[in-house]
């Protein structure tokens, strides 16, 4: 039997959502090869500590505001520490896997469009985690910076040198705030509420989060955007849904009809 695309709901984009089995393939193989990606950058202990003194050097040269005073603010409360901890280990991917599914929902196109934009900067960092591997400010002791997850839980890594799980020397570019600026971006793009402006709190406290707990640089949040602008600039939103209904239906948008009712009177 051949697979059916089910039709969108009322309102949400002017296309069929994409099969469900196929496009949950396709995500887990999307998350399986990059895990398996980024086991293959580790065993480069001594370049990623080498890589993380230049990182450090270039930041204070350039004159960016240092990582620690973000993790100062965060110091002075154990509760505020941990709930950052907790918005690290946490957030990251339920929250880009909701915004995933909201949109496969409610706006399939969008949903398209937004899942090769991931699947675009998740493939250009893993090749940066290959080229550049680079050690995390919290292990890197001339940034005086502490493993908040290791004092004040809950961490998601184990030690270095014994973790298999993960690959704790890919910190450039940072995927939790690649990800999570392309959540806000998508849905500032797929909604027209005047309040989807505040999505922008999402990768804002991302980047507070991700910085204070000395998981991240800011250059490793600064490739991270260039990497997203870089496939926006390639792969583009899908036009506003009155414009292709109005097409498809050969029919005229409103703005259309307004511009041949304008060169209608002045004949």
């Amino acid at each position: 039997m051949n697979a059916r695309t089910e039709p969108a709901p009322a309102g949400s984009d002017a296309i069929a959502r994409p099969p469900l089995v196929r496009e949950l393939l396709l995500v887990a193989g999307l998350f399986l090869v990059y895990k398996f990606g980024r086991q293959l950058a580790t065993g480069h202990t001594g370049e990623a500590f080498r890589n993380a003194h230049r990182v450090w050097d270039v930041e204070r040269a350039v004159h960016l505001p240092g990582e620690g005073a973000v993790q100062s603010l965060l110091l002075h409360g154990d509760g505020l520490v941990h709930l950052a901890n907790t918005y690290y280990a946490t957030v990251h991917f339920p929250a880009t896997a909701a915004f995933l599914v909201w949109l496969y929902l409610r706006r399939p196109a969008h949903y398209v469009w937004a899942r090769r934009v991931l699947a675009a900067v998740t493939a250009a960092a893993l090749v940066g985690h290959l080229l550049f591997p680079l050690a995390p400010p919290r292990m890197l002791a001339a940034t005086g910076l502490v493993d908040t997850a290791r004092l004040y839980g809950p961490s998601v890594y184990g030690d270095p040198a014994t973790d298999t799980l993960s690959n704790q020397f890919a910190a450039m570019p940072s995927l939790h705030f690649g990800w999570a600026l392309m959540v806000a971006v998508g849905l500032i793009v797929a909604i027209r509420s005047r309040l989807r402006w505040l999505w922008l709190l999402h990768p804002l406290l991302t980047l507070l989060v991700i910085v204070g707990t000395a998981n991240h640089y800011w250059l490793d949040a600064t490739v991270a955007t260039a990497l997203l602008g870089l496939a926006l600039a390639v792969i583009h939103p899908p036009h506003r849904t009155a414009t292709t209904a109005g097409r498809a239906q050969g029919g005229l948008v409103p703005a259309q009809r307004d511009e041949q009712t304008l060169v209608g009177a002045g004949r």
